[in-house]
Formats: C-alpha cells, structure tokens, sequence
C-alpha cells in the first residue's frame, strides 16, 4: 500500500503546466509523426486534445473517499454482501497511455451503513480516469471501500482489454486481463469468496 501513498503524493508535488504549454506539445508530437498541423484537419486538434485529456484523466481532481461520505444505516439489518456487476471502466495505461476498456464488478459486506449504488461507480470512475495498471486500479478501488466504509470484506473484479497489447506490440486482439483482490471476510473466508464468483459470473 506504500506505492498507492507514494503515487499521490508526487501526483500532488507535481509542477502545473499550462493549456498552452500541452498544446504546444501536442503540436510538437503532431509533427514528430510527420504531419502538418497548420492543414485544415488538424488546425484545433491540439486544442481538442486538451479538452479531451481533461476528460480522460479527471480523476486526478477527484479524491474517491468524497464519494463515499454519505451512507445510509436504516436498512433493516441487512448484513450480507452487496454485489454491482458491470461497472464500465475506461481508463489509460500508464506505460503507452493506450485506453483500458472493461468491466469492474464489486462486492462489500457492510458493518452497520451502506452506501448509494451509483457512488460505487463513482469510486471505480474517479480512480479509473488516471494513468494506471490494472492491478493498481483494483486495489486502489478496493482498500478505499474497505477503509472508508468500515466494510467487514470487499472484492474486486476487474476484466478488461489493454489496447497496448491489441493495437500495437503482439496485437492478440482477442487478449483479456482478470485481477481480484479480496479484502476481510472475502480473503479470510473461502464461502464468501465463492458465492461472490458465483454471482459474478451468472449473466
């Protein structure tokens, strides 16, 4: 867990560089590949680019804990785990910065609160919208749960296409990568574990 402190701490030690200082960039990437970005098509790419790296990568704005601050305790007692399957993620590899598209599917056992469904999906998406591993984006999705919701056991599932490795490389387009973390009672117990595959893996 040092390297997750780690990373945003220097995410928050780093320098700010201007819109016009990445435009400038882009224009420069844009002619490294050959091109001419003064030519119609191109002339406000550097400038879309911008806007869109914005969208991309908005999740260094966002703290996930923030999402996670408002719970709910009158649910009747309910103790048993609360499954959201199919959670789109949509992020980028920190090694090529090629999109990561997939799915999360996440579990949690809670101890006495339980959380809105949509701020699961806001938790996956602020962590989502960064450079990333996916082994990284699992375990960050997860010890968040865990730690901020008091949970009792989290898991998280995560399977997704890395197009580094489908657009470029051994371009096996057909590739997929599964990563879990288990967390409390789904690490510690073998039940809870199973049953959350279960109810993962029926469509």
């Amino acid at each position: 867990m040092e390297l997750l402190n780690n990373i945003e701490e220097s995410k928050n030690k780093l320098n700010k560089v201007s819109d016009k200082e990445a435009e400038q960039a882009f224009r420069t990437i844009i002619e490294w590949i050959g091109e001419d970005p003064d030519r119609e098509g191109l002339k406000g790419t550097p400038k879309r680019l911008i806007k869109a790296f914005k969208e991309y990568f908005q999740g260094y704005s966002q703290d996930a804990k923030n999402f996670l601050s408002k719970t709910f305790s009158q649910v009747e007692g309910y103790d048993d785990m609360i499954v959201e399957k199919n959670i789109a993620v949509e992020s980028h590899c920190e090694h090529h910065i090629a999109p990561i598209i997939g799915v999360a599917h996440i579990a949690y056992i809670p101890t006495n609160n339980i959380v809105g469904l949509s701020k699961l999906a806001r938790v996956v998406e602020a962590f989502s919208k960064r450079l990333q591993t996916q082994e990284r984006l699992t375990m960050q999705i997860a010890k968040t749960l865990m730690d901020t919701l008091d949970a009792r056991g989290v898991a998280v599932t995560i399977d997704a296409t890395h197009q580094c490795m489908t657009m470029r490389g051994v371009k096996k387009v057909k590739a997929s990568t599964v990563t879990n973390h288990y967390l409390g009672l789904f690490k510690e117990d073998l039940s809870y574990q199973n049953r959350y595959l279960r109810f993962i893996s029926n469509k």
